[in-house]
């Protein structure tokens, strides 16, 4: 199986390379190539990444001028990863939180189930709190994944973390219409879950240290209604 990985950048200076070389000791997958997306950090992003000596696999990095936001920085490393035709696509954030041990694991569960899509779970683990998740956060999560739940028709319990595996279904999802922002990765579960692709989860252990969020927890709740919104509108279907 040929595993591309993904990690998106925001001025991750402080984690990028120590997420990279965690990668590179990942035991029981093998990597055909890694892409950091650099989008426009101000910091020593792209240098800590090329200081990195990464050699488990090829290593891409793909600068963007500006900052134009996750799911921005998420379509540029999926369409690059596409173009290496891989079975399969996972996301690895470069601050830390996801922890890259989690990856073979992950991959095998997304065989062994036959899943398209499969997200990692901090809910299901049971480690959410345990592992620093803010309570806010965790209760936020809990009312939005009701609504989520009751529209998606899922039975989930964690649509908010970025820990995804692409399947080769999923890679022909129309990433380019998707949001720009954090929401990006719940529009992608509406997509296939709009199209009839197949979708579940698998436990995670949580993380949370002194990485900075960039998410805006009033405005993300909001755009998660909206895409919620949007699903039941039908407008994730396929045209």
């Amino acid at each position: 199986m040929s595993l591309v990985v993904v990690i998106p950048a925001y001025n991750a200076g402080a984690h990028v390379e120590g997420v990279l070389q965690r990668l590179a000791g990942v035991v029981g997958c093998e990597l055909s190539r890694v892409i950091v997306v650099d989008d426009g950090s101000v910091d020593d992003t792209a240098q800590r990444v090329r200081a990195s000596g990464f050699d488990r696999a090829p290593l891409t990095l793909i600068q963007r001028q500006s900052n134009g936001g996750y799911g921005a920085a998420m379509k540029d490393g999926l369409e690059a990863a596409r173009a290496e035709s891989p079975s399969a696509v996972a996301c690895i954030h470069a601050d830390g939180q996801y922890s890259p041990e989690e990856l073979p694991a992950l991959c095998r569960a997304r065989a062994r189930r036959g899943l398209d899509l499969l997200q990692g779970s901090r809910i299901a683990s049971g480690t959410a709190l345990a592992g620093g998740m803010p309570l806010y956060k965790y209760v936020a999560n809990a009312l939005l994944n009701r609504v989520e739940n009751h529209t998606l028709e899922l039975g989930m319990s964690d649509y908010h973390s970025g820990y995804l595996v692409y399947g080769s279904a999923a890679l022909g999802l129309p990433f380019r219409s998707l949001s720009d922002s954090f929401d990006f990765d719940l529009e992608v579960i509406a997509s296939a879950r709009a199209r009839g692709l197949s979708v579940g989860e698998e436990p995670i252990r949580t993380h949370y240290g002194d990485e900075v969020s960039h998410l805006n927890p009033l405005t993300y709740g909001l755009r998660a209604l909206r895409v919620m919104w949007n699903y039941r509108r039908g407008n994730y279907a396929a045209s």
